[in-house]
């Protein structure tokens, strides 16, 4: 009696799930991540912007506060932001060539595998080994040195050196591509600031007829907003501490351009993952090519490796949790996702895209599964 319960109730769940629906979901989202792949071009940019724009509206509200046209107060906050970053990279351009020049001396050093250690003892074949190839040497000079023997041409075989500037003009199509979506982003940040509140008042007016609905789409976008801004504001404290602990660390040490492996290391930590492994080499390289000791290089390496794993693991997350009530699997996932779709930028915009995602999920009745899902 007790088995015929158990298979109706089983044939009674697998009755109620819709398989035709289920399908048709499955289908649904291999064709949108398709779409987000392929538009890659068109949304990223205005997925960067929208994020961006959240981060500096509260200065253009601010100086709207003060009678401060919009249009204008949002022109002279990005005239400030990009004076500031264009004026922070000019006492960083000598460094930075610098490094680019020790770059090939690195990869060549590597290469060789001159790590200046002492060499071996050889052995008692290598001796003999040694022996015969200069007793066959100097048989060959003798015969070289005979009248009436033709001359015999040399050819030296010669590695050509990695050049960084040939390797950035092969590149220049993507580099051209990355400038033109980053002035694309650039002037959606400007009309998002200036247009203010407009697309929100749309989106409220567009959500229905009802009050309820409106005032439901109103707390939403408002989340969205607080939300992004404390995530960004987290992400500018971390990547603050990375920045100041690696310039003193590498100070002290003695490592060339501490200032701006610094500036690398603050930036580099707002990709995760990536970013710090990146930086990692980067820094190992540089002290071997400095000291020209392993232990050197390891030193520095894992001094690098140390900051930002507390960075990463500690800081991070502490200040994350509070201001994010994402669970850790679920933003992992979301890394590996959108960076496996829009590489290093996606890594770095995965965590908002999420809270983005979680706000909505937990306001709209049929996707709140998905929001439980993402949330703790």
């Amino acid at each position: 009696m007790e088995k015929n319960e158990e298979r109706n109730g089983g044939e009674s769940y697998f009755r109620g799930v819709n398989l035709r629906g289920a399908a048709l979901v499955v289908l649904t989202c291999i064709v949108g991540v398709y779409f987000i792949s392929w538009a890659q071009a068109v949304l990223l940019p205005v997925v960067v912007a929208i994020i961006i724009s959240y981060a500096l509206d509260p200065l253009v509200s601010a100086l709207a506060r003060f009678r401060f046209p919009r249009p204008l107060g949002a022109a002279v906050i990005l005239t400030v932001v990009v004076a500031t970053i264009a004026g922070a990279s000019i006492p960083l351009h000598r460094e930075t060539m610098a490094m680019l020049d020790k770059a090939p001396l690195a990869i060549e050093q590597f290469q060789r595998g001159e790590s200046g250690s002492e060499p071996e003892e050889e052995s008692v074949m290598e001796k003999a080994q040694t022996v015969a190839k200069k007793i066959e040497d100097s048989t060959r000079e003798e015969e070289e040195e005979e009248p009436g023997q033709p001359e015999i041409m040399r050819v030296k075989v010669v590695d050509d050196p990695f050049r960084i500037r040939e390797f950035l003009m092969q590149e220049s199509s993507t580099i051209v591509v990355f400038v033109s979506q980053g002035f694309s982003a650039l002037l959606l940040v400007y009309f998002m600031l200036a247009a203010g509140r407009l697309y929100k008042r749309k989106a409220v007016k567009l959500s229905g007829p009802s009050f309820g609905s409106m005032r439901k789409t109103a707390r939403i976008m408002n989340e969205f907003h607080f939300q992004v801004r404390r995530f960004l504001f987290v992400m500018f404290l971390s990547a603050l501490f990375v920045g100041l602990f690696t310039w003193l660390a590498f100070f002290l040490i003695g490592v060339e351009q501490a200032i701006f492996w610094g500036v690398v290391a603050g930036l580099a930590s707002a990709v995760p993952y990536l970013g710090p492994f990146l930086v990692f080499i980067g820094a190992g390289m540089a002290a071997f090519i400095q000291f020209g000791a392993l232990d050197m290089a390891a030193l520095v390496a894992v001094v690098s490796l140390v900051i930002t794993s507390i960075q990463g693991n500690l800081l991070l997350p502490m200040l994350t949790s509070r201001v994010s009530s994402l669970n850790e699997i679920a933003i992992f996932i979301g890394l590996l996702f959108w960076g496996w779709l829009w590489g290093p930028i996606g890594l770095v915009i995965a965590t908002p895209l999420l809270m983005i995602i979680k706000t909505l999920c937990d306001h709209v009745g049929k996707l709140k599964p998905v929001g439980e899902l993402l949330g703790k």
